[in-house]
């Protein structure tokens, strides 16, 4: 399934919610036509948001692999997920980061992805770019890059931890999960460091 704007966005003021729910043995894997490009709206609107909400019952499958989020100069969007993976269930997830447009600056972005399963918290994280962004929550994570992606592999026959790159690691979490992070000056450094990990590491996720 590819997920479709109908057109640039979204822009402040706007409030969007996705609900995805895979049943027990279903397989669904999402894909998106083109990136999601938060843009400034008119002023004195609320931030833009984007709400997910997502459940895996035992034996089914979610591939969710959109193209990236790009936070382009004067935005103020935030981005909210949650997903729910039970006991024998498996999932890969990965969410991309692109601060501004090139050669202009970040705008404000706030996103945070909450993974649970078999009834655990799996993975949390929150992070904040732009210009009002704590020196913790953006910098300290992105040093000089601009773009940054994260993949979370849950479920059985998990690839062993590595190194993936110079700014990029696959990394054990406390539960059935991986995670994978990578940091870049361009999408395309992020890229070319998770892709391979999201066909190679487990091919029959995305196999037909």
């Amino acid at each position: 399934m590819h997920l479709v704007g109908g057109a640039a966005g979204p822009l402040r003021g706007d409030d969007l919610r996705l609900d995805i729910e895979v049943g027990p043995g279903a397989r669904l894997s999402m894909f998106s036509v083109a990136a999601q490009l938060a843009l400034p709206g008119r002023p004195g609107l609320p931030a833009s948001r984007f709400e997910i909400h997502a459940t895996v019952a035992t034996g089914g499958t979610l591939v969710f692999h959109p193209e990236p989020l790009i936070a382009a100069s004067g935005c103020d969007h935030r981005a909210s997920t949650t997903v729910t993976v039970e006991d024998g269930g498996t999932l890969l997830w990965r969410e991309d980061l692109v601060c501004g447009r090139h050669a202009e600056p970040s705008g404000a972005a706030h996103t945070e992805l909450t993974i649970h399963y078999a009834g655990s918290t799996l993975f949390r994280h929150d992070l904040t770019v732009g210009p009002a962004a704590p020196a913790w929550s953006g910098a300290a994570i992105l040093g000089e890059g601009r773009a940054i992606g994260t993949l979370i592999l849950a479920g059985p026959d998990l690839p062993e931890p590595r190194i993936l790159g110079d700014n990029a690691a696959l990394m054990p979490l406390t539960g059935p999960g991986r995670l994978a992070s990578a940091v870049g000056a361009d999408i395309r450094q992020v890229r070319a460091a998770l892709d391979p990990l999201s066909v190679l590491s487990s091919p029959a996720l995305l196999a037909p």
